[in-house]
């Protein structure tokens, strides 16, 4: 028996089984609901609205309050379809259209810094006009070793040169409607030269590439002019694989299941190919022309892309089915480009450190320098790269995705409707806040969880633990469901018709995170006999790092406590260094080297990494004169530390 599901807002309508999942049936029906767990049951945020209908809720009340079991609200992930239904995407589930989504520096400026960092525009793919001789009795060689030759004469070491069967199909036919004047394009791959296509006449004016940063959250595209190294234009989207799960933790676990693995490598795809067919739409652009692809991510998010098994970096000893991945063409992996396009990835390095961050080295260019510098990542995980031109050693904290929204009650990530800055009264201890989008709030994005810790702490309304302070008396602080709690937002100031409130169990996972990623740094230091006042620079790369403030990060502990001088935010420094890597054959070889040169950590059995954190989970630390700026402001506050 096979019921009617119709999902409001969107009026999509999709027939599924009775006792099926309303869960899949979203899935199935295109319609995004946030879910942190992929859909496994324990996150509590794929909440629906059922208008008409019935449903199986299964054990949805063991995560909604009273008030929303009885408004209709059941989790997707429980609840088993009955009947035919009509449920409704209420605003705090919707994957809001408006996100900010980091793509990297202006792109009138990438070229101007790719230059600066000895980059070039001497693609790994190129192309070549060639004026041949036509043949006669008395030269009388094959065609292919015809265009052999004229690259030899071209100066290119055509020794090796590969055609394969498609080329040479449509080789003869070229040479003859260009009478004999053809470009070719060519694909330069150690010693081999591979003839990728070839054009009647000149056409080496117009070829475009492509760089892509496939990100947990989001992916990012460049449609870049390769002759001149321009930006066409730039797209993001949501990665839609966020249906399967919101970390790559949850993504492996998808991908072992049943067709898991091959939904998510279409779901990649799917965007890429979504994003390159309008840029080359709204730049006039026909897809064929692209034909070289440049794809940074982290070492899961390449498995997938590429439709390889990922399991195994989640289970000791944590090892990668790859961190060099060969260059492939586009149409192995779903992408709707010419047939010979090529497809080459950024280098990974470790099962938690990929080719993002080899990108993020490669665009801070610490590996150069004299003096120490730290590289940081901050996302889901932290990933760290610390050294010089002489030595570099990286690691992954596993910070876990609260300040990505996901373990916190209202937690969000930085779309349309969350509350992003926050300042709280030290007298009434009232709340001031700013909200993405000037709407109404919804949640709490990552840069507001932040400044809610630092503002709680450096006002008292918690202690060094992150304990709620009951005593002072605020008609904010109450007992909700989990225990004390506070109110950052009215009801009547919400967009969601209840309180946006921080619980003490949220708190506690904000400081466990926090912890995890100033550890990090410390036991990087701790492993090279340094501190963090022998630190030249500290460069902070990645869209959520985008929009830390630093001052703020340092009062609860999460930034080493240094001269805010020293902190440098680069943005999206994946889609900066996949570009860098697209233009430049060379700088896609010094990514290599980066690559090679970094000595992996694994923090999660590490003795010292433990012990750094269990001395983080205090705000801002166990050791408060390792924060002389917090202890300073604390002082004058008149409070203990």
């Amino acid at each position: 028996m096979k019921h009617k599901v119709t999902f409001l807002p969107d009026n999509v309508t999709i027939e599924m089984e009775h006792d099926g999942s309303l869960f899949k049936a979203s899935k199935a029906a295109g319609v995004y609901v946030l879910s942190s767990c992929g859909g496994k049951g324990n996150c509590g945020k794929c909440k629906l609205v059922v208008k008409t209908g019935t449903v199986e809720p299964g054990q949805s009340r063991s995560f909604l309050t009273a008030e929303e079991a009885g408004r209709g609200y059941v989790l997707a992930c429980h609840s088993k379809i009955q009947s035919d239904l009509v449920v409704e995407v209420p605003q705090e589930s919707r994957m809001q259209a408006k996100h900010k989504i980091a793509t990297g520096a202006n792109p009138d400026d990438i070229l101007k810094l790719m230059k600066q960092a000895g980059g070039c525009l001497e693609s790994r793919i190129f192309r070549v006009y060639l004026d041949l001789a036509p043949p006669t009795i008395d030269d009388n060689i094959a065609d292919f070793e015809r265009v052999r030759r004229a690259l030899d004469n071209a100066g290119f070491s055509a020794e090796h040169l590969h055609m394969n069967y498609l080329m040479l199909s449509k080789l003869s036919r070229v040479l003859r409607e260009g009478q004999w004047k053809v470009t070719v394009s060519v694909f330069s791959y150690g010693e081999v030269l591979e003839v990728l296509d070839m054009f009647p006449g000149n056409a080496t004016k117009t070829r475009y590439g492509a760089a892509v940063d496939i990100g947990t959250t989001t992916v990012v595209v460049y449609l870049v002019d390769m002759k001149h190294g321009h930006i066409v234009g730039t797209a993001s989207t949501f990665n839609s694989q966020v249906k399967c799960g919101d970390d790559v933790i949850t993504r492996i676990v998808y991908a072992t299941e049943k067709n898991g693995l091959k939904e998510l490598q279409q779901l990649a795809a799917g965007n890429i190919n979504t994003l390159l067919a309008d840029l080359a739409e709204k730049n006039q652009i026909a897809p064929g022309m692209i034909d070289y692809i440049v794809v940074a991510g982290n070492t899961t998010m390449m498995h997938l892309f590429y439709g390889i098994d990922p399991q195994h970096i989640r289970e000791e000893p944590y090892i990668p089915a790859a961190t060099f991945f060969p260059p492939i063409r586009g149409k192995s992996v779903g992408l709707h480009l010419t047939p010979q396009a090529v497809i080459y990835s950024m280098p990974n390095v470790a099962s938690y450190v990929g080719g993002d961050i080899s990108s993020g080295v490669l665009v801070s260019q610490i590996h150069k320098q004299d003096k120490v510098s730290l590289f940081i990542d901050i996302g889901t995980n932290g990933e760290i790269v610390l050294g010089n031109k002489e030595w570099l050693v990286t690691a992954a904290c596993s910070a876990g995705p609260a300040f990505e929204g996901s373990g916190i009650k209202f937690g969000m990530r930085a779309m349309e409707g969350a509350i992003e800055e926050v300042e709280i009264d030290p007298k009434t201890y009232e709340v001031n806040y700013r909200v993405i989008g000037d709407v109404k709030p919804i949640g709490i994005c990552g840069s507001g969880m932040i400044d809610i810790l630092a503002e709680m702490y450096l006002n008292n309304v918690i202690d060094q633990k992150g304990k709620i302070r009951e005593e002072i008396g605020s008609k904010r602080v109450r007992r909700g469901d989990s225990g004390l709690e506070y109110v950052i937002a009215w009801r009547i100031e919400s967009a969601i018709n209840k309180e946006i409130v921080i619980t003490e169990v949220d708190l506690d996972n904000l400081i466990r995170a926090k912890a995890a990623i100033y550890a990090g740094f410390g036991t990087l230091l701790h492993k090279m006999n340094m501190a963090f006042a022998d630190l030249d620079k500290v460069f902070i790369a990645g869209g959520f790092g985008r929009y830390i403030d630093v001052e703020r990060a340092i009062t609860i502990g999460m930034l080493p406590d240094l001269p805010v001088e020293k902190f440098q935010f680069l943005g999206n420094t994946s889609i900066m260094g996949a570009y860098y890597g697209l233009l430049c054959d060379r700088m896609l070889h010094e990514a290599e080297d980066i690559a090679r040169k970094m000595t992996y950590i694994e923090l999660s059995v590490s003795r010292s990494f433990m012990d750094e954190y269990m001395s983080a989970l205090f705000l801002p630390h166990t050791n408060i004169n390792a924060f002389p700026t917090v202890k300073k402001i604390m002082a004058a506050k008149n409070r203990l530390v």
